[in-house]
């Protein structure tokens, strides 16, 4: 149905539905309802280089670009958005902040654990009263002597408590300073470091969130990545990456409604025919094929520009806001082609309308990616 654009994508698109037939479908509910988050997994998926996409295999990561990047994650996702949610996060944040703004000696240390997949990642920026308002967050980094004594709560944070290793933007300077926030790297079992409340989610439910707690949590200066007071722009080109990774999660999960739909509506009868025969059905795939389609090209234009070094700020933005919307759109609409039967937990698309909200939200909501594409186009 979809276009593959090389040979490179298209071996990681089979190896991953390989993979996503033996490891992930026979369980996908079981951890939906328990909320379980299935670590095993990800330390499989690293085996097969999905935990260092981006990585330089000088580091032990896969050495890909963006486009088999993006590939992976609709790939997982169109099975499990919980999964390809937790591999987005690990790839783009955690280690895609490491990757692009550590030292040499950091990423020597971290970037080979973190791309194996023995170690997790988590990335630390939101908290409680600081959704999209990240300038005013309140967790803070105080010098003292060769460490850094940092005191806060971070929230929604992918793996706050099974994440090995995590970067944490906190306040170094002024309330509302863009360069008085600095990013640093914690290990989890570091003293004051301790995993708060894990949240009961509508969707994605077997993709880890919790709270980070810090208390007097002492961090060495050698783990400061870059300079001091650089953490919030560095964020701001994590989030660039990070945001075509959400495209790329709500392309698979639109994807994967959209096959479910198809299927039912070829075996659905009703009035003595399938019920893709009738028009009402028929148009609303052709609807869904169409921006799935569209979504599809924005995310991968990104990730192309991503690839070749280019400014994509605009470009991930477009990306993450339409295919979110669509993701949202194209499992709703599948829901209602399965009729009462799509809102029962016996069909797989109850869960990719519940999973696709996230998409809408996470790494920059809707409307704060409408604010970044209007400043682009009114500079």
């Amino acid at each position: 149905m979809e276009a593959v654009a090389t040979e490179n994508q298209a071996l990681i698109a089979q190896m991953v539905r390989d993979f996503g037939a033996q490891y992930i479908q026979p369980h996908i509910m079981e951890w939906d309802e328990s909320q379980e988050f299935p670590r095993d997994v990800f330390r499989r998926l690293g085996e097969l280089g999905l935990m260092g996409v981006l990585v330089p295999t000088e580091y032990g990561g896969a050495g890909f670009g963006y486009p088999e990047y993006v590939t992976a994650i609709a790939e997982l996702s169109r099975i499990d958005g919980s999964i390809g949610l937790s591999m987005a996060a690990h790839n783009s944040l955690c280690t895609g902040h490491i990757l692009q703004h550590a030292s040499e000696a950091q990423k020597q240390q971290y970037l080979p654990r973190l791309a194996s997949g023995e170690w997790l990642g988590a990335w630390g920026l939101t908290e409680p009263n600081t959704g999209s308002d990240a300038g005013n967050m309140r967790t803070t980094a105080v010098r003292d002597g060769d460490d850094f004594v940092l005191n806060g709560a971070k929230n929604f944070i992918t793996h706050g408590k099974s994440g090995d290793v995590a970067v944490v933007i906190a306040r170094t300077g002024e309330v509302g300073d863009s360069h008085g926030m600095t990013a640093f790297i914690v290990e989890r079992g570091t003293p004051g470091f301790a995993a708060g409340r894990k949240e009961n989610k509508l969707g994605m439910r077997a993709s880890e969130t919790t709270e980070m707690i810090f208390t007097d949590c002492r961090v060495p200066v050698a783990n400061v990545i870059g300079a001091v007071g650089e953490g919030f722009v560095q964020s701001l080109k994590v989030l660039d990456g990070g945001r075509i990774s959400i495209a790329a999660l709500s392309l698979g999960i639109a994807q994967g409604a959209l096959d479910a739909a198809l299927q039912y509506s070829k075996e659905r009868q009703q009035f003595n025919q399938p019920i893709s025969q009738f028009q009402g059905i028929a148009f609303k795939l052709a609807d869904m094929a169409t921006e799935i389609e569209a979504a599809r090209l924005l995310t991968y234009r990104a990730a192309e520009m991503k690839d070749a070094g280019l400014n994509v700020n605009r470009e991930s933005a477009m990306a993450k806001l339409y295919a979110s919307e669509v993701s949202v759109r194209v499992a709703n609409e599948a829901v209602q082609i399965f009729g009462g039967y799509g809102y029962t937990k016996d069909y797989p698309v109850e869960k990719f309308y519940r999973d696709a909200k996230l998409c809408t939200i996470g790494e920059g909501t809707s409307e704060i990616q409408k604010l970044v594409i209007a400043r682009t186009l009114l500079k």
